[in-house]
């Protein structure tokens, strides 16, 4: 076969792509080949104990005995569950008392089937978000989203749940058709909506370009536009901080994925919050708070990219650039995420991936004024090594709990558990997930590969006590490695069963690109220097090998969206390392990845193939691309859903024909018709793709 990276048409000077039919999504013909595809799959997967693994994962999915994780809003406790009798899922409430008992007593308020059902609509929950009330107590009027097919794009409507009702549109409800964005309440009457609906509405990227207020019993198109930016960034969004006393409308213009402008209505205008684009805000009651991308050159001072510094909001805005630092990096510790209770900051950390908590306490200064004074800091101590533990605020203005906070603590061979506690004073276990497999029987251990730049690069391995290093075990090696995103210990049932228990050994590599050290950690891998996510996933594999735990023809690695670029990588730079290749909701052509669904919002990632310097870099980790004759590539599985409206299914479907066409054997190919960019809606789809990686690479690679 011809190098298609170099053969280029006369009309455009494109790269040759004799499968660009198959990027009309739904065709007649184009679906017609899928379902060719699917039935193939299907009848290589689903065969001999097929039925008995996809059960086995259902069971785990449907379990009763899972946590029923809730948001406290007001005197409730709200929770979303899907379950084999509740597949699309069941948004309910309970009171505290309830929840802390053996058999909570819950009000439904709304049942998904029964509405899809009604409205002959495959509607896919997406949450909720409610109306603060004058009074502070009675939480009751929300705006529910929903899915018509499992993709990005949802549908809005104002729903009571007191009534337990939709708002009818006739009696003035709110209610918007399905498109990307999203919607605030502003006051009871009025909303806060970014959507791309109506013309102009919509970036290159697919998101919303405009911000309207939208009045009650108002039609959207008419609505007044209160932010808009330019088409070719990324997305407008807009919203209100209702925050008792702290009242204000908040804007952002993100011009890329990771370079935004923050602005606040201010004086009857918008006010550009005076920060770099890569400084990350957050706006709570009198503080700001930065975590810069980068290092930052502030007031005379310089402040490492990855730390949290804090600052009085108003002092800022008029000026101050007094800062105070609240977290700095080291070599080994990264911030993750941040939770404000009433009168505390919970500071969510990674050492060496493994869970560190500080509590945070602000100075009691004078509100408005540069210099507050000191805050005091300790550790929480709540995390085991090896486990991943994150608290959060239950409900930071509860006059009586404000300092409460959640913590969820898991680890590969640790069911969840949720705890809850109080700043101060202990904290004890909520809840406790079930065991799905036999714990005892594994151990968890984590290694440093060593990549080609001599990065140490940590993966944690989860395999039996009694492991025999002779290279023969069936190993499924995982990763991301993109968008600053942590792979973390987390329990899964699925994977004890599926693969656990069956033998196997399966293994998480955290490689650059991703967040497990910081901003730094992930810019390492950025656009031209994006071989390195790659080198760093290799040299795990490599020391797999090297340490005699595997040998490529046990050796398989699975990925899903940038991870399924990353295994695609893998497929054509590394074949000789894997017997197998899952990949998943997969980028995969990355000449035409701007053009294919959200594409272009994911220029800041990897590079903008249109311009021809870049694209020299980005082809060299173009899977779609690098396919060659005469090479002996591992068994691939190539999955998808055909309402992903992120990634899409296009370029999954066009490096499976691909393959095909050049005769590459045991090529297989499914794609889920419903699920959007997850792949599946509900219990049993992702049952079934679940059962579905496992038991290819358990073909492919099982002793």
């Amino acid at each position: 076969m011809t190098d298609p990276a170099q053969t280029l048409t006369h009309a455009h000077g494109e790269p040759v792509d004799e499968n660009i039919w198959l990027e009309e999504v739904r065709g007649e013909a184009q679906l017609a080949w899928v379902g060719e595809q699917n039935a193939r799959t299907e009848e290589l997967l689903e065969t001999g104990d097929y039925p008995e693994l996809e059960a086995q994962i259902l069971e785990v999915m449907d379990s009763q005995d899972r946590i029923p994780m809730v948001t406290k809003r007001g005197d409730w406790y709200y929770n979303f569950w899907r379950d084999a009798t509740n597949p699309k899922g069941l948004w309910r409430r309970t009171r505290w008392e309830s929840y802390t008992s053996d058999a909570i007593e819950w009000e439904v308020l709304l049942d998904v089937d029964a509405l899809a059902a009604e409205e002959c609509i495959e509607w896919v929950w997406g949450g909720a978000g409610f109306l603060r009330p004058a009074d502070g107590t009675s939480w009751r009027r929300c705006m529910v989203r929903l899915s018509p097919d499992g993709g990005d794009a949802v549908a809005v409507r104002e729903y009571d749940v007191e009534d337990r009702a939709f708002v009818a549109p006739e009696a003035g409800g709110f209610a918007l058709p399905a498109a990307k964005g999203g919607v605030d309440w502003f006051d009871e009457d009025t909303l806060i909506v970014s959507s791309t609906l109506g013309e102009g509405a919509m970036t290159t990227s697919s998101y919303p370009r405009i911000v309207r207020r939208l009045r009650r019993g108002g039609a959207l198109s008419e609505a007044e536009v209160i932010f808009e930016v330019p088409a070719d960034h990324l997305m407008a969004s807009g919203g209100f901080d209702d925050t008792p006393g702290f009242e204000r409308l908040l804007a952002s213009d993100r011009i890329s994925f990771f370079d935004v402008r923050h602005s606040i209505w201010w004086n009857d205008e918008w006010l550009e919050i005076p920060v770099p684009t890569d400084v990350d805000i957050d706006v709570h009651r009198e503080w700001i708070l930065f975590r810069p991308q980068r290092d930052w050159e502030a007031g005379g001072s310089l402040y490492a990219g990855g730390s949290l510094l804090a600052a009085d909001f108003e002092a800022f805005l008029g000026g101050s650039t007094e800062l105070t630092v609240l977290f700095a990096p080291d070599e080994h510790t990264s911030l993750q995420s941040w939770s404000w209770t009433k009168n505390h900051l919970l500071v969510n950390l990674l050492r060496d991936v493994s869970s560190e908590i500080r509590v945070l306490t602000p100075p009691s200064g004078v509100a408005g004024s540069a210099d507050r004074g000191e805050w005091a800091a300790e550790e929480l101590d709540a995390c085991p090594p090896l486990h991943l533990v994150e608290s959060y605020a239950v409900d930071d203005e509860d006059p009586d709990s404000g300092d409460d906070y959640w913590l969820v603590a898991t680890g590969f061979l640790t069911p969840t558990t949720l705890l809850r506690g109080t700043v101060g004073g202990g904290h004890a276990e909520v809840k406790r997930a079930p065991s799905f497999f036999d714990e005892s029987r594994f151990t968890v251990e984590q290694h440093f590969a060593v990549s080609a730049d001599g990065t140490r690069v940590p993966y944690f391995q989860v395999g039996p006590k009694d492991l025999v290093l002779d290279g023969t075990a069936p190993t499924q090696l995982s990763g991301y490695g993109g968008f600053e995103i942590s792979r973390t210990p987390a329990y899964s049932g699925v994977v004890g069963r599926a693969w656990l228990e069956r033998g196997g050994v399966y293994v998480v590599a955290n490689i650059r690109g991703g967040g497990e050290y910081g901003p730094g950690w992930h810019q390492a891998a950025l656009k031209e220097n994006r071989h390195r996510a790659y080198q760093d996933f290799a040299a795990v594999a490599q020391d797999l090998i090297r340490r005699d735990v595997t040998s490529p023809e046990h050796l398989g690695c699975t990925g899903g969206s940038n991870g399924g670029l990353l295994v695609g990588n893998m497929l054509v730079n590394y074949p000789r390392l894997f017997g197998a290749i899952s990949c998943g909701v997969p980028l995969l052509d990355m000449r035409r990845y701007t053009k294919l669904s959200a594409g272009t919002s994911w220029i800041a990632e990897y590079g903008d193939p249109d311009v021809p310097e870049q694209w020299e870099y980005i082809r060299t980790f173009s899977p779609y691309h690098l396919l060659r004759d005469g090479v002996d590539y591992p068994d691939t599985f190539i999955w998808t859903a055909t309402s992903d409206d992120r990634v899409g299914p296009v370029q999954a479907r066009k490096m499976a024909a691909r393959m095909e066409a050049m005769g590459i054997p045991n090529v297989w190919y499914h794609e889920a018709l419903e699920g959007g960019h997850a792949g599946a809606s509900d219990n049993r789809q992702a049952a079934a793709l679940q059962a579905r990686s496992a038991a290819f690479l358990w073909r492919s690679l099982g002793r």
